[in-house]
């Protein structure tokens, strides 16, 4: 039951829980009280003092208001409810106090730091500090810590407030960084001077409220006035996690988070923050077309001529990658009078049947989860912010199971077995407690690319069954849902897909390589594997680039919103299909973006939903003979999985870094 109190903050009286703090009472009465230390993610720490708020015949001192409960408030002597002032003589003298010290050390470096202009200690200095200093002492000087490629440091700027450090600790998993000495002497630094392993670790930037830790790609790079900020969605996995990306002229220059707590919190994952260089390099810039054996530029017109002579009363098979928006393959799908296929990795994923290859569950019923069992899967590369959500349901006291290789998920979790022998012992064994408990049960696409994908998903299924679980697909692709959604798949897979086929119409699938023989078109973004193998290259917008929907793990269909242009002659991939439509004889029934929606929309009105996510009829299990051998991650190198990550330098200096071995504490 709800302890709910009332209290009066600024003569404004509000009622709220207990349990709350007067800083987020606060907010629910929408007065803002300045912080540094206090995040709504992370613990109170109460350590940086700027939240002092004066308590109406409380103590004769400020209160800090992060870390004093609603409920820990005295009545007034009648019984009135407790007074709060925020505005108070008392509280400005304080917070102005606290403003002192905190830049009693801080070097003022404002011109020259990149945090300049997003600064919260240079917001609140316009509000509480002064244009002078009592102090006459030399600035401390502190050393500089080595984070890793990724997080730049001036320690100099630090004031303490353990941002960085409570979220390695509790979000990342990571028990590297702390906080050492005392007053002046005190300083945040990581243990034995380590760098950060976790694949999370860009967060720290942005929580810092200081210029402590900065962006080291992006350093130097634009000031915060200087950029254009679109609203869009990621697409490095098939999470879905909302991101704002912020360019320059034509260039994206950095990618921060959104929040969205149904998604992603306020967290993305490092190849989402640092892909952005990516976008700038061995991008298709013009068509080309094989002549003699080699790829040689072309005009448009000759591209789609060369595409029109070699396809004439010839089987046609379309197959789409992991980054294709569903619009696009809405669109291929129309044109291509022939097989369709887009689980390109070769995975089951059950045709018509969306419990099937989505499930039950949300992103959010992990929050509440008594019980998780992943199978096949390690969150951790495959969803580094879903593997997140699933440690802090941990922390919560979840019970977490592991069928699959094992590997350092940031948490504890109970290992049963690596194989399919192991996933039919818990399928077939009696459940007791855990029917009562909310359990959420967890395929990846590992387990499901095997010659027996179709009989461990049933397996799965009655697993879900037995425990009264929800059932989760975690995908590695962002457009795999997506395709499965409106039908661009064939019954058999790859195998029955690409059977006597003699041309193939390659929309950006770079994961898998296509045999000598057939008449490859290839339409893409960057010269990866899939343009290698082309006989006809269509360069076309990445996904920054244009406007597309993408429908995540949990089935829930998001917008992504152009933020730039493609670079020289390259299109936006409707657009292509458009055009090419038009000279094969048989153009596409729309002439727009917005036209294409509208065809989609009437065929598959769930995809108009945007945001929201469908509840899916579940169908019943059909227990199948498992094969034998153990499951495989699909993920093997988290900062290579696309073509855009395997154009950027800074993945390719972190798959370095993370394969290379680690060194011992001793060395």
């Amino acid at each position: 039951m709800t302890d709910l109190k009332k209290i009066i903050i600024d003569d404004q009286e509000v009622e709220v829980d207990g349990a709350m703090t007067i800083l987020q009472a606060a907010e629910v009465a929408g007065i803002e009280i300045p912080r540094f230390c206090y995040h709504e993610r992370l613990t109170i720490a109460g350590n940086c003092r700027m939240c002092l708020v004066e308590v109406v015949g409380g103590p004769p001192k400020p209160a800090a208001s992060c870390a004093m409960q609603v409920r820990d408030l005295r009545l007034g002597p009648e019984g009135q409810p407790p007074v709060i002032k925020t505005k108070s003589p008392m509280v400005k003298k304080a917070r102005e106090g606290v403003m002192e010290f905190m830049l009693l050390n801080h070097p003022l470096d404002c011109p020259i730091c990149d945090q300049g202009g997003e600064c919260d200690l240079q917001d609140q200095a316009m509000a509480y500090g002064v244009d002078f200093s009592r102090s006459r002492e030399a600035k401390r000087s502190v050393e500089d810590l080595n984070l890793g490629p990724l997080v730049s440091t001036t320690m100099t700027r630090c004031i303490s407030c353990t941002r960085c450090v409570r979220f390695t600790t509790e979000v990342a998993g990571l028990t590297v960084m702390g906080q050492t000495g005392r007053g002046e002497d005190a300083e945040i630094a990581t243990y034995l001077d380590c760098t950060l392993d976790s694949n999370l670790q860009g967060n720290i930037i942005d929580l810092c409220p200081v210029g402590a830790l900065t962006s080291k790609p992006y350093a130097f790079s634009a000031r915060p006035w200087e950029l254009k900020k679109t609203e869009t969605i990621d697409v490095m996995d098939a999470l879905g996690s909302n991101i704002r990306v912020d360019t320059k002229g034509r260039e994206v220059m950095r990618i921060v988070p959104r929040n969205h707590d149904g998604v992603n919190e306020e967290w993305i994952s490092d190849k989402t923050r640092f892909i952005w260089d990516g976008l700038r390099r061995q991008r298709l810039d013009k068509p080309y077309v094989r002549v003699d054996g080699k790829l040689t530029p072309a005009t448009w017109a000759e591209a789609f001529a060369a595409i029109k002579s070699a396809s004439e009363g010839k089987k046609v098979v379309a197959i789409a990658g992991d980054l294709a928006s569903t619009e696009t393959m809405y669109a291929l799908k129309n044109m291509i009078d022939g097989n369709v296929e887009c689980r390109v990795d070769g995975a089951y994923l059950p045709i018509g049947d969306r419990s099937g290859y989505v499930g039950t569950a949300t992103i959010e019923d992990i929050d509440n989860a008594q019980m998780i069992q992943l199978i096949g899967t390690n969150p951790r590369t495959e969803a580094p912010v879903l593997n997140a959500r699933i440690r802090k349901a941990w922390l919560n006291g979840a019970m977490i199971g592991l069928v699959g290789e094992q590997a350092d998920l940031t948490y504890e979790y109970a290992y049963v077995g690596d194989d399919r022998s192991a996933l039919q012992v818990l399928a077939d064994k009696e459940i007791g407690p855990a029917k009562d408990m909310n359990t959420v049960v967890i395929i990846g696409q590992g387990a499901l690319t095997g010659k027996d994908g179709e009989a461990v998903l049933e397996a799965a299924k009655k697993l879900t069954e037995n425990t009264n679980s929800k059932f989760m697909v975690l995908h590695t692709a962002a457009a795999r849902v997506g395709g499965m959604d409106i039908g661009f798949a064939t019954e058999g897979g790859m195998i029955n897909a690409l059977d006597k086929a003699e041309v193939i119409y390659n929309l950006g699938a770079d994961e898998l390589d296509i045999d000598a023989g057939p008449f490859v078109i290839y339409q893409g973004s960057h010269g990866d594997r899939g343009a290698h193998r082309a006989d006809v290259i269509l360069p076309a917008a990445a996904y920054t680039e244009e406007s597309g929907i993408f429908v995540n793990t949990e089935g829930r269909p998001q917008m992504a919103q152009r933020a730039g242009f493609a670079p020289g002659d390259a299109r936006e991939n409707w657009a292509i299909l458009r055009a090419l439509s038009a000279e094969l004889g048989e153009a596409l029934p729309y002439n727009s973006l917005n036209e294409l929606r509208t065809a989609m929309f009437t065929e598959f009105p769930h995809l108009a939903a945007i945001d929201e996510v469908p509840e899916n009829a579940w169908k019943a299990a059909k227990p199948k003979k498992l094969g034998s051998g153990a499951f495989t991650n699909a993920v093997t190198n988290f900062y290579q999985t696309n073509p855009i990550a395997r154009a950027s330098s800074v993945m390719a200096e972190l798959s370095q870094l993370a394969a290379s071995p680690k060194p011992m504490a001793a060395e």
